[in-house]
């Protein structure tokens, strides 16, 4: 039975030496999409991780689909209903498409040859792998590995699907069949993911946390979040040296956000504009992986 709470974490604190990555986060997360934004080195990849019972917090408490994940009993009760696709899968890339995402299938305890095989088939045909399964894993471009890896967390239609990136190195039309694939859940399953990718976030999520410093910035609708940058967007013909950040947009004009001057062209915001109003320059940072043990299984 699905619980109304799915993730519950207090307090929790998790540091790599003398970094710290997570800094007495508080989120209750319930069913529907919930994506997590925030710069490099937020704490976005820990938290996912000790959601997905990969890492141990130091600190604080956590439920997870009213489970214990400190306990050996509470971690197989949840594994058993947790979908995970890390930002860094590993592969065995000996592996056939199909036989690693049995493989997987297998450690999620489905027992069942016959049924197992027709589960692999239905996910490897949701992301669009069905003509490589008998392809070796390294014969694979870097976007079909990460859409085996999407294809392995949906196994068994899990009441918890954590993904962390699942959308990078993925061409437009497959971002738009993974955005299908998470329309068609179940409403009562919960979803968290990280991405860089606003417009992912615009498209899929019912509610947004930014992470930045290793704590909690904002947590919302999306609809608030672009709040966060009501009346402060503007269009002009040049630069303005006073914003925030500014660039030039498909009208041939700068988009401008921070302080308007008088008198300026307001324009509505995005959820983009008021994440980089919330972390400022760090939104620009080039992408890195979060320092920190890596996960060995997709």
């Amino acid at each position: 039975m699905m619980t109304s709470i799915a993730v519950s974490v207090v307090g929790l604190r998790k540091r790599y030496g003398r970094t710290v990555a997570l800094d007495g986060v508080d989120l209750d997360l319930g069913p529907g999409v919930t994506g997590l934004l925030g710069p490099n080195g937020a704490g976005k990849t820990t938290f996912l991780r000790t959601v997905a019972t990969v890492l141990a917090p130091d600190d604080g408490t956590i439920r997870l689909l009213g489970e214990d994940p400190s306990t050996a009993a509470g971690r197989h009760a949840i594994r058993t209903r947790l979908g995970y696709c890390p930002q860094e899968p590993g592969f065995y890339p000996g592996f056939t498409t199909f036989d690693f995402v049995d493989y997987v299938a297998i450690l999620k305890e489905m027992t069942d040859r016959r049924a197992r095989h027709d589960e692999v088939r239905r996910v490897l045909g949701l992301v669009g792998l069905d003509e490589v399964s008998g392809k070796k894993i390294r014969s694979l471009s870097g976007g079909m590995r990460r859409r085996v890896a999407v294809a392995q967390s949906l196994l068994g239609s899990p009441d918890l699907l954590v993904l962390d990136e699942p959308t990078a190195g993925l061409d437009p039309e497959q971002r738009l069949r993974f955005r299908e694939i998470l329309s068609r859940r179940d409403p009562g399953q919960a979803v968290v993911l990280s991405t860089h990718q606003t417009e992912d976030v615009a498209a899929l999520c019912q509610r947004v946390v930014v992470l930045h410093g290793a704590k909690v910035h904002f947590d919302g609708t999306t609809a608030e979040l672009a709040g966060v940058a009501h009346d402060r967007v503007w269009r002009a013909g040049g630069p303005d040296p006073t914003a925030r950040v500014s660039w030039i947009d498909a009208t041939g004009q700068y988009r401008h956000v921070g302080d308007p001057p008088a008198g300026a062209d307001l324009v509505e915001p995005t959820i983009e504009d008021g994440y980089l109003l919330l972390v400022g320059a760090a939104a620009h940072a080039p992408a890195v992986p979060e320092t920190g043990p890596e996960a060995e299984v997709a």
